[in-house]
């Protein structure tokens, strides 16, 4: 049995190898009925280790361990001796089995816990699961305005259901909605402003009007009546923030009309993901393994956009990205969703674990996994519910361990990465 006081674990003997990143050589575990050579437990790449076992010959070793042991046995009855060999047999067979043995990619293992962490550091025992481990720096998503804009559809598919719009209905009224946001991308930055007198026409969209308050709000945008009675959505706030939604909320209409017309119990299903994405965590810090400098940062995946990705060059066979919420508050998640990039579908994520963490990453609760799955279009959302135990996070950490197909790329990508608390 692996026991190690000072971390507080056992029955963990990959630790070392595959948490500490050490390059084990000899393990001897030392009883009162003799010595073993256990090193095969603790190590899924034997014959690296073995090219490293150059202190003396494999079959010398054997037969230094097996007069240890004989002499340690001196005295045993042949009752005892028989049930002890008969059990070295059995340690044995099961030794050559872990050797054959697939590394299980979602065993997650810590770092060196113990000891002043420059230590740990000089002698790179950090662990690739420590925070502080990648070469990238930690970012601050800028995406409130994302969480916003999200939430600011509640009240608009509210009227929908109120005012009894149909689907095609609801789909021309956004419709209405996205040609205006277009107009007010297309004019100045400082003075954005559209004229809507032609489509108050449409007594739907007059109707529903009052409704897109809280969208508006979320862009920095207002209605605005002139003296002479034309009716305008203008600028009232900082233009940045209006630069940075709009590309943002015309991404979610599109997401929207998509959902609608595949809704099928249009109604019933309006306040639920995909449709309404309430509670979105914001305004965390993020780090990952690797990022493509300088389009595919890392916090490319929490803009709310789809023009832009996170890219990690080497994370096709395995990669990771850790979320820490802000002012460290914890959270209960519900759901969560990824987005496919603009191209390459071969850097898709396929595998992949989701896990929280309360304790600054000292240890993981997975949250979620996931096997082949599959991406059949560019932009295509998934939305993946939390079934787990409750488990309060302020860490959130996905471990994506294949992409699509690891044999024609070395990168994976992801377009947006979206969390939703059961509250906020």
């Amino acid at each position: 049995m692996h026991l190690d006081p000072c971390e507080a674990i056992y029955d963990k003997p990959l630790l070392y190898e595959k948490g500490w990143n050490k390059k084990l050589n000899y393990v001897i575990a030392i009883a009162k009925d003799g010595t073993y050579d256990v090193t095969k437990r603790y190590t899924r790449k034997w014959h690296e280790v073995l090219s490293r076992r150059t202190m003396l010959t494999e079959p010398s070793q054997s037969s230094l361990l097996a007069d240890i042991t004989k002499e340690c046995r001196r005295g045993f009855s042949s009752q005892l001796l028989s049930i002890i060999e008969a059990r070295d047999m059995e340690e044995n067979q099961q030794l050559e089995r872990s050797l054959h043995s697939e590394d299980d990619e979602s065993l997650s293992l810590p770092g060196r816990r113990s000891g002043n962490e420059q230590w740990r550091k000089s002698r790179s025992e950090i662990g690739s699961d420590n925070l502080s481990s990648s070469d990238c720096p930690v970012r601050l998503c800028v995406d409130e305005h994302v969480t916003k804009i999200y939430n600011a559809f509640r009240p608009v598919l509210h009227q929908f259901i109120e005012e009894e719009l149909t689907k095609a209905e609801a789909v021309e009224v956004l419709g209405i909605t996205k040609g205006i946001l277009l107009d007010l991308r297309s004019s100045p930055f400082k003075s954005r402003r559209a004229s809507i007198d032609s489509v108050l026409n449409n007594s739907k969209f007059q109707k529903l009007l009052p409704s897109f308050h809280s969208l508006l709000d979320a862009l920095s945008l207002e209605k605005k009546a002139s003296t002479d009675g034309r009716v305008e959505i203008c600028l009232v706030g900082n233009p940045v923030v209006t630069s940075l939604a709009l590309p943002v909320v015309l991404d979610a209409l599109d997401d929207m009309v998509h959902n609608l017309n595949k809704c099928e119990n249009y109604g019933k299903d309006m306040f639920l993901l995909p449709l309404l994405r309430l509670n979105r965590l914001h305004s965390g810090s993020v780090v990952a393994s690797a990022e493509e400098l300088p389009l595919g940062i890392v916090t490319s995946a929490f803009d709310g956009t789809q023009i832009s990705k996170w890219e990690e060059p080497n994370g096709a066979k395995g990669c990771w990205i850790v979320y820490r919420t802000v002012d460290n508050k914890r959270f209960e998640l519900m759901a969560y969703e990824l987005m496919s990039a603009n191209d390459a579908p071969e850097r898709d994520p396929m595998d992949w674990i989701l896990e929280g963490s309360n304790d600054e990453g000292v240890s993981w609760q997975v949250l979620d996994k996931q096997t082949a799955q599959f991406f059949e279009n560019r932009f295509q959302r998934k939305t993946y519910m939390i079934n787990s135990a409750s488990f309060p996070s302020n860490l959130f950490r996905f471990r994506f361990l294949a992409v699509k197909d690891i044999h024609s790329t070395s990168r994976l990508q992801i377009g947006s990465i979206d969390l939703y608390a059961k509250t906020l």
